[in-house]
């Protein structure tokens, strides 16, 4: 067993630098992913994610030792924004996401959670969450089997996308320890050099950056100015209501890994604001919306290093990785075969979480009530229903699941009584701490 290292302690420097660089690894892969796959920048999506996570840890006392990374649940709605809007109109999607959490914060201090778990319980949470994964099915394939410019069938970026995954699920199964938490990037990394390989790497543009560069940040009034739009607002902000539910669990497991009650002391009002403030502050530079990442609480508890001065370190690094232009260079020149690869696990593992969500939390779909609301959410969401208001605003598929699953779950009889705090604590974090990870 590591010797605990306390939530305030300052481990010698040399320990802190490593610790902090195990912390970047976790968190890269998935940080860098969203971005690429939405159209992003990654650099921006590194420096975000590292001032938010540095902010998170001031809104939060320095108690929650807790990363914040790029969220996987926001892929569909921001690139559905950026259609509409372009990336500008991402950002304020992004920042009014954001904003729903600081108004949840608000009522959660005031009132307590057991709201939130009324109008937000698994029976609703769990299939929207396979909806999110289930609806970028289509994108994780496209990606590993098609050339990126024609559009056509290649076998041989299949067969790289294909190689990437088997090397991503080996590392993930049969890897222990840090290694174990991270084969997202390892995957990344060996189906790069396979792709190096096969000659489909183009190499040009790691040569021609700078070794210092300033990200392509979208600064509100500054490099845009930004237009509100009711339909980007419908596609995003109902998201932040499903990883409000996702945050809830993962301060539930970090609870039981630092032996704290983290919910109670400094709060779930905080800790979700921190969350939301964190997006925002992504917002305002034009990365995606961040959240608490589950691959950097697997490292907290394989090393029972609990220290906020280490996370604080790892953001620190993730936002100097941001300014060297070689890096950021690097990221770009991933093929989209390899992305592809590692997408059809990690987009998979999505829809499979809703699933543990329900199986979990003994949800019994034999019950008529709730074998109609997961079915027709399922249905709305990956059918890609959606209510068109106007010429100019429409309710999307993913959007029109969430309420709808809401509607539902509040007007159909036998619903479930809501449980204490308490026993949502024991309930989530006994569950979820068996897979810190994933």
């Amino acid at each position: 067993m590591n010797k605990e290292v306390g939530i305030q302690e300052i481990p010698r420097f040399d320990k802190w630098f490593v610790l902090s660089l195990q912390h970047l690894f976790a968190m890269f892969g998935a940080t860098i992913l969203v971005p690429l796959l939405t159209g992003l920048s990654p650099a921006v999506a590194l420096v975000s994610s590292g001032l938010g996570t540095l902010s998170y840890l001031l809104i939060t006392k320095g108690q929650i030792p807790a990363y914040l990374g790029s969220s996987f649940a926001f892929i569909i709605p921001i690139q559905s924004a950026i259609l509409i809007g372009g990336p500008e109109g991402a950002m304020i999607g992004s920042f009014f996401a954001g904003i729903l959490y600081a108004i949840v914060a608000l009522i959660i201090k005031r009132t307590g959670v057991r709201w939130l778990m009324q109008l937000l319980p698994p029976i609703v949470v769990g299939p929207v969450i396979m909806v999110i994964g289930l609806g970028l099915a289509g994108v994780a394939i496209d990606m590993a089997m098609n050339n990126p410019e024609t559009g056509a069938y290649d076998g041989t970026l299949f067969a790289v996308a294909l190689a990437t995954l088997a090397i991503t699920i080996i590392a993930s199964v049969f890897f222990k320890g840090f290694f174990g938490l991270i084969p997202i990037l390892i995957g990344i990394a060996a189906g790069y050099s396979l792709a190096l390989a096969t000659g489909i790497v183009d190499l040009t543009a790691i040569r021609e950056a700078a070794w210092i560069e300033a990200p392509p940040f979208l600064v509100p009034f500054v490099t845009y100015t930004p237009s509100v739009s009711w339909e980007i607002i419908l596609i995003m902000v109902p998201i932040a209501l499903v990883t409000l539910t996702e945050h809830l669990g993962d301060q539930m497991v970090l609870s039981k890994v630092v032996g704290k009650n983290l919910v109670k002391k400094p709060g779930l009002h905080r800790s979700i604001f921190g969350d939301g403030f964190a997006t925002i502050i992504s917002s305002f530079l034009g990365g995606p919306p961040n959240t608490t990442y589950g691959e950097n609480i697997g490292v907290v508890a394989l090393t029972r290093v609990f220290s906020v001065f280490v996370i604080g370190g790892a953001a620190t690094l993730a936002i100097l990785f941001g300014f060297i232009g070689k890096v950021s260079a690097f990221i770009t020149t991933i093929p989209t075969a390899v992305m592809g690869g590692v997408s059809i696990l990690l987009f998979g593992i999505i829809a499979s979480s809703g699933l543990r969500m329900l199986i979990d939390n003994k949800v019994d779909i034999g019950n008529k009530r709730n074998l109609i609301i997961s079915s027709v959410i399922l249905v709305i969401g990956i059918g890609g229903a959606m209510i068109q208001v106007n010429e100019s605003l429409s309710i999307p598929g993913m959007a029109l699941a969430t309420v709808v699953g809401i509607v539902l779950n509040q007007v159909l009889p036998g619903k479930d009584p809501v449980r204490s705090e308490e026993e949502m604590f024991e309930a989530m974090s006994s569950e979820q701490e068996k897979h810190p990870a994933a």
